[in-house]
């Protein structure tokens, strides 16, 4: 049975203008440890079925299930990181941020202090361990956020477009870290993106979205071996077939 099994989800809003169609009949399932991303223009609904997935959103119909259970709400089978670097607290350190999630299980203190400082090392930042968040860097920040949606071991990585405000540079180096962080723990991972390049070095399987309504046109398996190099022809190949898809959603728009 696939971990994730995604049926007919559809979401209706009702607005001024009248009802808009941000998800038609999303259909697709996940085997786990699998590294899976939405891929789309802006406005095709993949963020919007993210937040479904995750339980932030509920369908007008059609189902989520994970481990075979449906999905009714927010849970802690399901880790999330954002894009906004405001999804830290404040007031917390870095420690204080990763130690959130295992704070909501009832992990005693002293095992989740062990458990954060152990995901701060996997991200490379336990030398900042007791840094507040205005004194980190953006990737930085983004590097505590994924620390901190591991620490409590969900079955699911959620991640909308998390490097997207980052620089070019600081964005290559987090994308060889998440590859590196998923190869180490052997996470499932859903990860929404409209970066064709970065769909390309993360991804076991790509799924492109129409937009308007957003549902599901193609799936793309991505059969380059790891660590992927962008310069190859193999690499640059899967780019001109995404862009491809992509190019066809916008003539027919």
């Amino acid at each position: 049975m696939p971990l994730i099994e995604v049926r007919d989800v559809s979401l209706v809003y009702d607005t001024p203008s009248g009802r808009v169609v941000a998800v038609q009949n999303a259909s697709f399932e996940m085997e786990q440890s699998e590294f899976l991303c939405l891929l789309g223009p802006s406005g095709c609904g993949k963020s919007t079925l993210l937040n479904i997935i995750a339980g932030f959103l509920r369908p007008t119909s059609g189902e989520i299930r994970i481990g075979g259970k449906a999905v009714t709400g927010a849970g802690m089978d399901r880790g999330v990181v954002f894009q906004d670097f405001a999804q830290l607290f404040p007031w917390r350190t870095a420690l204080g941020n990763v130690m959130f999630g295992l704070e909501m299980k009832g992990v005693p203190r002293e095992e989740r202090e062990q458990i954060a400082l152990q995901q701060l090392e996997l991200v490379k930042l336990g030398k900042f361990a007791r840094s507040y968040p205005h004194h980190l860097s953006g990737g930085m920040q983004q590097r505590v956020a994924i620390a901190r949606a591991l620490a409590y071991n969900p079955a699911v990585l959620l991640m909308d477009e998390p490097f997207a405000a980052l620089d070019a540079l600081t964005r290559d180096d987090m994308q060889r870290l998440l590859a590196d962080v998923w190869r180490k723990t052997a996470k499932t991972i859903i990860y929404v993106t409209h970066n064709v390049a970065e769909a390309v070095y993360l991804a076991d399987r790509v799924i492109v979205m129409t937009p308007h309504p957003g549902t599901v046109k193609t799936e793309i398996p991505i059969s380059l071996p790891r660590p992927r190099d962008p310069l190859s022809v193999e690499f640059l190949e899967y780019q001109k077939l995404l862009l491809g898809q992509l190019g066809q959603q916008a003539a027919a728009a």
